[in-house]
């Protein structure tokens, strides 16, 4: 990003989502709210437009560097860009960046977010992605990670990490490019400089990502090898969007997730019990039940945060590790209800896709501590309404 865009940006008033009509209903092993009303799309044609989704991210329009129209559709999942007017100068700033992020940005917070976090607390923050691109427009398709020597949530942050998935167009990072280097397994070329108002570290792919999962705080660490940020400082949000210079109009984000783990514990982007977003997203409460697993005094609890709409949902998912040793490789079996049917997962691989199905953790979040928890989600198609998974089992263990 140059410096004309954090000018800009600096002027921006965030929108503030709200969450209402909150409601749990408790009762048995497993217990349920009333069947949640169906999704809709959220058009935003707003400069600064934003929304809520899947109870935990926020979706932004962002249209900070022209006039011209841009508007996003917001699905239950990500966004796509459905208009974006006129063009800017290709040595200069972009005209946007519409995204969706876990974390603060000028005061607009994601729901539930554990973020400012230290980088010295976090233990893992590991993050999935899924694009669209297309030919017509000239753009970045990047992640931008924000760090600051403060838990700050409002201006700008001291580092911006730039992690560019793909680029189309005569379009570069800020500052010049000052090597290479290999983070999660990846090779990248790296780019340094100041925007005018905040240091930038760019990590460029040498040919295009469509999707991919990995731990924010490896591009974390390697940043910090670089003199650009401390241990001591705070990762503020996560975000993943699109810088278009020309055009624009197709780009998406078919799904994203991001999860903070704090020490041996799991924090999602945020989960809400029951209640509707303001982007008309409506979460489907909360179900909770139990299984046990590890050595010594076990015990363990399952909560699934669902939402739904026709004909299909998500579910987030976290398991609870509430006895005194660590499970390593967990495994959490349980049955899907006839008619549904997983389509995608983040966190966890899920197989089969219906019926009895289990989910394992993966090389990032492969134990759950004494005391600690785990995260994961999928998403589905279902024949009828939603209705809660059941037979949880943590590695062969079922709850009493």
């Amino acid at each position: 990003m140059k410096s004309l865009q954090q000018a800009l940006r600096s002027t921006r008033k965030a929108a503030v989502a709200a969450l209402a009509a909150l409601g749990l209903a408790v009762g048995g092993l497993i217990t349920l709210t009333a069947a949640p009303a169906a999704h809709a799309d959220t058009q935003i044609c707003t400069q600064y437009g934003s929304t809520t989704i899947q109870g935990r991210y926020v979706v932004q329009n962002n249209r900070w560097g022209t006039s011209e129209a841009q508007c996003i559709n917001v699905t239950s999942t990500g966004f796509q860009v459905t208009q974006a007017d006129g063009s800017v100068p290709l040595n200069g700033a972009p005209k946007a960046y519409p995204s969706i992020f876990n974390g603060c940005h000028y005061t607009n917070c994601s729901p539930g977010t554990n973020l400012p976090a230290q980088l010295s607390a976090i233990g893992s923050a590991p993050t999935s992605i899924s694009y669209g691109f297309v030919g017509n427009a000239v753009f970045d398709a990047a992640y931008d990670i924000w760090l600051d020597p403060t838990p700050k949530k409002d201006g700008v942050n001291k580092t911006e990490i730039m992690v560019w998935f793909n680029h189309v167009g005569q379009v570069q990072p800020v500052g010049s490019k000052v090597g290479a280097a290999s983070v999660g397994g990846r090779s990248w070329d790296v780019w340094t400089g100041n925007n005018g108002g905040n240091d930038v570290i760019s990590f460029v792919a040498p040919s295009a990502i469509d999707s991919w999962s990995f731990d924010v705080k490896d591009f974390a660490n390697e940043t910090i090898n670089r003199g650009l940020a401390q241990n001591s400082w705070y990762l503020t949000s996560v975000q993943a969007g699109f810088e278009p210079w020309q055009n624009g109009a197709g780009l998406a984000v078919n799904s994203f997730s991001s999860t903070v783990n704090i020490g041996g514990g799991s924090t999602n982007g945020g989960t809400t019990s029951g209640g509707t977003t303001n982007g008309g997203t409506t979460n489907g409460g909360t179900t909770t039940g139990g299984t046990t697993g590890g050595s010594g005094s076990s015990g363990c609890k399952v909560t699934v945060t669902p939402q739904s709409w026709s004909g299909g949902f998500t579910a987030n998912v976290t398991v609870a590790n509430t006895g005194s040793s660590a499970v390593n490789g967990w495994k959490l079996g349980f049955t899907l209800p006839s008619g549904q049917t997983i389509t995608s997962a983040w966190n966890a691989t899920v197989t089969p896709s219906s019926g009895a199905v289990t989910a394992s953790g993966l090389s990032y979040n492969a134990q759950i501590p004494a005391g600690g928890s785990q995260s994961f989600g999928f998403q589905g198609n279902s024949s009828g309404a939603y209705a809660a998974p059941t037979g949880f089992t943590l590695n062969g263990t079922t709850c009493s």
